[in-house]
């Protein structure tokens, strides 16, 4: 089972579709679980495809398009590269 889990800090996902992007009382756009056929229609729309395993499990294997940005070295320097008007989909590919 992979985990995902997508947020956006900007503009808000095609309203045809249900929302990907959960908003509190204060209009922060907070991060939601999804399911994998939600995938697809985001990574279409232009959303980012962030996998948050180590380096070197990274280089094993991950998704096509996916960048990686290791959950414990997750700062905001980490991620200025993704662009923040495009929703983000985190994952972790876990064997587990």
């Amino acid at each position: 089972m992979v985990p995902f889990c997508v947020s956006n800090v900007g503009i808000p996902v095609a309203a045809k579709r249900p929302p990907a992007i959960d908003e509190d009382q204060g209009g922060q756009h907070m991060p939601r679980a999804i399911e994998i056929d939600e995938i697809r229609p985001l990574l279409d729309d232009g959303a980012q495809l962030v996998e948050v395993l180590p380096a070197a499990e990274f280089e094993e294997e991950h998704l096509p398009g996916a960048i990686n940005v290791p959950l414990k070295q997750m700062t905001e320097e980490a991620t200025a590269s993704l662009d923040r008007d495009r929703p983000v989909i985190v994952y972790c590919w876990d064997y587990q």
